[in-house]
């Protein structure tokens, strides 16, 4: 299928959101409409609404070039988020690119969870670990009263991501390179909040191309059964948080939930309870350390 023909250098937005509907359509996008509405967004810098009042306008021949490219990108499946080079969370704009996990939506279930938790309580000690972009700790930070977080990752490009972000929100962070399921750790703390890599190595076939071809497989999946670092985590956190401190953990989806609430020592922890995120999904497993 053709591009829309440029008149003159412009097109109208109108003709080119039709345009693109029917062509991501052609091309198997399940929500094609809202492919071109992400990109337009960006590149015209505005909301969906505004697209659709200005519709009879006109795209500049810059911006058509620009469009045009990240439609090429779009069709071979890269995630708009690495296209657009940034990402929404938690009402904050994130850089992301391929060397860090895009932010989920329902990741977002974490933190109202460690809000509720540590409320208005003042220099919460908290341990970000996998901390990829960094939205985790850096939208805790913003959103705390004056806690102190720390964030690990074992990617040196990802921890480069995050302090990016964390610069751009002025948020005050302390970083670290390491890898938590062999170095040790033994700052005290009041709660460790982690998005680990979950995927078992075995179902990474079967996960949606925008994700297997484009995001750090070291994001994915541990490698193993996707337990490597709940298992950690169990064994960790009774030595490095205070009695009464929390952990909070993202799990999978289907049995996974069950999988990773039995590891926990039901000796070292209590109040064990998987928390649903706003579409109904187990999401976050939240204990406390006794």
């Amino acid at each position: 299928m053709q591009r829309p023909v440029i008149k003159n250098n412009h097109s109208r937005v109108i003709d080119v959101i039709n345009w693109a509907v029917e062509y991501f359509s052609l091309n198997g996008f399940n929500n094609p409409r809202k492919e071109i509405e992400w990109l337009l967004e960006e590149i015209l810098d505005c909301k969906t609404l505004d697209l659709y009042l200005c519709y009879d306008e006109e795209l500049s021949a810059e911006n058509l070039q620009t469009l045009h490219a990240w439609i090429d990108r779009r069709i071979e499946k890269e995630p708009l988020q690495y296209i657009t080079g940034n990402c929404e969370f938690y009402g904050r704009k994130f850089f992301v690119n391929n060397d860090v996990f895009i932010p989920r939506p329902e990741t977002e279930t974490l933190i109202n969870i460690a809000l509720s938790v540590l409320d208005s309580v003042s220099n919460q000690k908290i341990l970000d670990i996998c901390t990829g972009s960094g939205c985790i700790a850096i939208t805790l930070a913003k959103e705390l009263n004056n806690p102190n977080i720390s964030a690990i990752d074992i990617s040196n490009k990802a921890l480069n991501i995050a302090m990016l972000n964390a610069k751009n929100h002025n948020a005050e962070i302390n970083f670290e390179q390491l890898n938590i399921l062999s170095d040790p750790y033994k700052n005290k703390l009041d709660m460790i909040v982690c998005n680990p890599p979950y995927i078992p190595i075995n179902e990474m076939d079967t996960i949606m191309d925008d994700v297997k071809l484009y995001e750090p497989k070291i994001a994915l999946t541990d490698g193993s059964d996707g337990l490597s670092f709940y298992k950690r985590i169990n064994d960790l956190a009774p030595s490095i948080v205070i009695p009464g401190g929390h952990i909070l953990l993202e799990v999978g989806l289907h049995q996974h939930p069950q999988f990773v609430k039995n590891i926990l020592d039901v000796k070292l922890f209590s109040q064990i309870e998987i928390v649903p995120d706003l579409n109904g999904d187990p999401r976050i497993l939240k204990a406390l350390v006794n």
